[in-house]
């Protein structure tokens, strides 16, 4: 952490936990990976993507469709703190949050880097066009829909 760098950008000379709120909110890209259903092989304990997203996912736009109530309305949609960051295997290995914690920088396409939200869908890493609602589908049906999540595009020249 370059704390003693006063031109840094603020992900680069704060901690998780000495962000400010809107400072932590700016972290999330909209990937929408996060927001994904996910399987745990019990075996090996690695975690597997499906396509199926909450409920609550706006497909389009990769955002919470009631991001303030999101936890009364889905119990088991855990809110990131800096304090369980760390604790989450299955948060995307391009989650920000993750990156910062592991002690990693911000790849070139996420918005607080390139300036542009557009990055994000420009690396394939939003799962619009290829996620849908789990509405309707059995916890048991989960694992016909596993996703090998696409790894991101190479920054374009120019």
């Amino acid at each position: 952490m370059a704390a003693s760098d006063e031109n840094a950008p603020f992900w680069q000379s704060r901690s998780l936990a000495e962000m400010t709120r809107d400072e932590w909110e700016s972290l999330c890209d909209g990937c929408g990976r996060c927001c994904l259903n996910k399987l745990e092989d019990e075996d090996t304990g690695r975690f597997h993507y499906t396509r199926a997203a909450c409920k609550l996912l706006d497909l389009g736009t990769c955002r919470c469709t009631d991001y303030q109530n999101r936890s009364a309305r889905v119990p088991d949609c855990v809110t990131l703190t800096p304090q369980n960051v760390g604790s989450l295997a299955w948060l995307p290995a391009t989650c920000a949050y993750r990156l910062l914690d592991e002690g990693r920088p911000l790849a070139w396409w996420h918005p607080l880097v390139s300036g542009r939200p557009e990055t994000v869908v420009e690396a394939g890493i939003g799962v619009a066009g290829g996620a849908y609602s789990e509405e309707g589908l059995a916890v048991d049906d989960l694992v016909d829909h596993i996703w090998r999540l696409p790894k991101a595009r190479r920054r374009r020249a120019g």
